[in-house]
């Protein structure tokens, strides 16, 4: 089947008078009746009652109170507030000491984590670089429409690059996550949130802590990792790396959803002031430094990283942290690219999943569920260029 062009559509006229006819113009114009598209009883009620006009002032301020109402609702549910309407995250309920996973074999701990939360990306994260795959399997869930997280077979596109794509649990055979923490005993009643470590043997969940979590793949289970001698977290740089974590978690980490949870005018421009303040902050630190830490890479990096990763992919746009593009920010683009081609990072992230768990699920961020078109400088390609940023280890090495 071909495409017909405009010129050979129209019909042609046969002469046999003039040996060269002079050529006609003709200008091709669209449609002057467009058929209009099937009215729905809606549409049919609404032209009824107002015509083309816009619906009635009336109507429109009781569907405006109507919705203000539904979502300040949806959101004390999704993001609870204090009540100048700050997001106020709520703690993790189960906390655990490494010093019961000494003796922890292959198999015994299951992690469960969701794509597009950045906390449970710092697990996988971290669980990569440590060598931990076959030790502590994982089973990825996918967002549900009711905010939940549910297993399924997954119909995103990956292409041809290795990256996680949701599945089914692997460890208990649940359909959501909420019926694996019922599983333990005395069953369970608060959020069934991700990531989530959890004892296969004893049927009980062990963590769901990102950060206890994280320190636990880096330095409790190296009996079982492949690569035992990284240390994300060694002991010279501990209070420098709980000095960053102090300022990246409330404004760059929760600070992102602070933005985009604010339930208030006020508490929304504390929130993206203290951000951005902050952005800057490390913008300006990085411009001679190759890590937050110095010339290693840390558990600090690997906490910022799972928030920049995402910050013009879903949070300039649905959170509403417009001020600056993470692109704009030179030092803090050119070492985001540089972690994400540290080997196994690029293949922790499926920014196709990413975006459907933001805009597709977060209903009253975006009721239409229309998710946009992908940021060309979040494309795989861009954050693959060079970063240029070895130059600063060489740096840092003659200075010392």
């Amino acid at each position: 089947m071909s495409c017909t062009t405009l010129s050979s559509a129209l019909p042609r006229r046969i002469t046999t008078t003039a040996p060269n006819p002079k050529p006609r113009h003709v200008s091709p114009r669209m449609s002057l009746n467009p058929q209009p598209p099937n009215p729905t009883p809606l549409t049919t009620i609404t032209k009824l009652l107002w015509g083309q006009s816009l619906p009635p002032h009336l109507l429109i301020a009781a569907v405006r109170t109507t919705w203000s109402a539904a979502w300040h609702l949806m959101m004390s549910q999704l993001a609870p507030s204090d009540p100048t309407g700050r997001y106020s995250r709520p703690a993790s309920q189960f906390r655990s000491p490494q010093s019961q996973f000494s003796r922890q074999k292959p198999g015994s701990l299951h992690l469960y984590v969701g794509l597009p939360c950045p906390w449970a990306h710092r697990t996988l994260l971290v669980r990569a670089l440590k060598g931990l795959e076959d030790a502590i399997p994982v089973s990825i869930a996918s967002p549900g429409s009711d905010g939940s997280w549910e297993f399924r077979d997954s119909d995103i596109p990956v292409g041809d690059r290795v990256i996680p794509i949701p599945g089914l649990d692997n460890a208990n055979g649940c359909k959501t996550l909420r019926e694996v923490y019922n599983l333990r005993r005395g069953g369970y009643h608060g959020r069934s949130t991700v990531p989530m470590l959890w004892d296969v043997e004893k049927e009980d969940v062990v963590c769901n802590e990102s950060y206890d979590i994280i320190e636990l793949f880096n330095s409790g289970l190296n009996r079982l990792a492949n690569n035992p001698g990284l240390d994300l977290s060694p002991p010279q740089l501990r209070k420098r790396i709980e000095d960053w974590n102090s300022v990246i978690y409330p404004n760059v980490n929760n600070g992102v959803y602070r933005c985009g949870f604010a339930q208030s005018q006020e508490a929304y421009d504390s929130a993206v002031d203290e951000l951005f303040s902050t952005l800057d902050m490390l913008d300006d630190h990085l411009d001679g430094s190759r890590y937050l830490c110095g010339d290693v890479l840390t558990l600090a990096d690997i906490c910022l990283f799972t928030t920049l990763i995402r910050f013009d992919l879903v949070y300039n746009v649905l959170f509403k942290c417009t001020k600056r593009k993470l692109m704009e920010y030179p030092n803090l683009h050119a070492y985001m690219r540089n972690i994400y081609q540290i080997p196994k990072v690029a293949e922790t992230c499926n920014f196709g999943a990413i975006m459907d768990g933001y805009y597709k699920t977060l209903f009253p961020l975006n009721p239409s569920s229309i998710r946009p078109a992908m940021p060309s400088g979040c494309e795989h390609e861009f954050l693959s260029q060079p970063h240029n940023r070895a130059s600063l280890s060489m740096l840092e090495a003659n200075v010392s």
